[in-house]
């Protein structure tokens, strides 16, 4: 399957409904976040564009990852599909956690394969939920083949941390509960990994007619870099976010997705995804991962940031709203150790 639908997202919806926490919206402070310059010849009354914090993290096992694994365990135990075995993943933390958090939901045994280097925080709260863990290797592929090997070797069912339809149209679910609350949504800023919470949003975003802004580290832009070539390509991983962020290759989900109208791509550099983390953190005592302070990075990110010559083409470097704009950050993880936090609170 190379794409969603909007039938995947609803069937989604009605599936994990009562069995995930509904998404929590906070407004930033207006004018907290600069709008794009406007016409000198526009004579109307300026606005501010209106921005509101997506604070996904809250969900079960801190991401939106809970989503797309409580719609895959629930599917195939409807449809009788789970064996005996139970299920197995190869994720870099969350998908992991969401899918050990799920698999005890119904009573069913997950192993879950990761890289040696996860963060000690999630393999922890991994083994809490009663997972096998397995740490192979120092980056996702790796655990990926360990994973796939031990599939073939216990009939195990695989599932995967971004590259599966039930899983993405699980993640999609966020984004109709974003528009539920906010109908008149102009655009959904979304950080992108493989792709999986990406494609799902941006499915049912251009349902509603709603824009996609999808962002990625500068040296983590699988999905960009699929875009560019007009298919799946490998990329290198080097990013303070890769830890969730960190795939080499996209889905083709996501690729389709992002080839779709109404789709805009933004990288972002290290130091600007830092610097966006310890904003949430001094300004609004959020502690999130990297990877969810790269979606906001791309609106508080300079335009000088990403050196033209890094890059064979010129993608954005950042997204600025138009006035009027009414915009939603998915904030989608906080699986992180927030003692990597500055103490120095800024005061307001």
């Amino acid at each position: 399957m190379s794409h969603l639908t909007y039938g995947d997202i609803k069937q989604a919806a009605d599936r994990i409904a009562g069995r995930i926490r509904p998404v929590t919206l906070a407004p930033v402070d207006a004018g907290a976040i600069h709008t794009a310059p406007r016409d000198p010849l526009d004579d109307r009354e300026p606005e501010s564009c209106e921005v509101w914090l997506a604070l996904e993290y809250m969900q079960h096992t801190g991401s939106f990852k809970a989503r797309g694994a409580q719609n895959f365990i629930q599917a195939h135990h409807e449809a009788g599909t789970l064996p005996d075995a139970g299920v197995t993943i190869a994720s870099g933390g969350n998908a992991g956690l969401a899918c050990a958090w799920a698999a005890q939901q119904h009573s069913v045994r997950a192993t879950v394969f990761l890289p040696a280097t996860a963060p000690a925080v999630k393999v922890a709260r991994l083994r809490g939920y009663g997972a096998d863990v397995r740490l192979v290797g120092t980056e996702y592929a790796e655990a990926l083949a360990a994973c796939e090997d031990f599939t073939h070797a216990t009939g195990a069912l695989p599932s995967h941390a971004y590259d599966n339809p039930l899983i993405a149209a699980g993640a999609g679910t966020l984004l109709e509960e974003i528009h539920q609350q906010i109908p008149d949504l102009d655009t959904v800023v979304v950080a992108v990994g493989g792709g999986g919470l990406f494609a799902g949003v941006a499915t049912a975003a251009r349902h509603h007619n709603i824009r996609t802004v999808a962002v990625e580290p500068l040296n983590c832009r699988a999905l960009n870099a699929a875009v560019e070539a007009g298919r799946l390509v490998d990329v290198p991983v080097d990013s303070i976010a890769a830890d969730s962020l960190g795939a080499r290759r996209a889905s083709a989900m996501a690729l389709h997705a992002a080839q779709q109208d109404r789709v805009h791509s933004v990288l972002v550099p290290d130091d600007e995804i830092v610097r966006a983390r310890q904003t949430l953190w001094d300004h609004h005592r959020i502690a999130v991962e990297h990877g969810a302070a790269t979606a906001l990075a791309a609106l508080t990110a300079g335009p000088h940031r990403v050196p033209d010559r890094d890059l064979p083409t010129r993608p954005s470097r950042n997204y600025r709203p138009s006035h009027g704009e009414k915009v939603a950050v998915v904030l989608c993880g906080a699986n992180t150790d927030p003692s990597r936090l500055t103490h120095h609170a800024t005061e307001h």
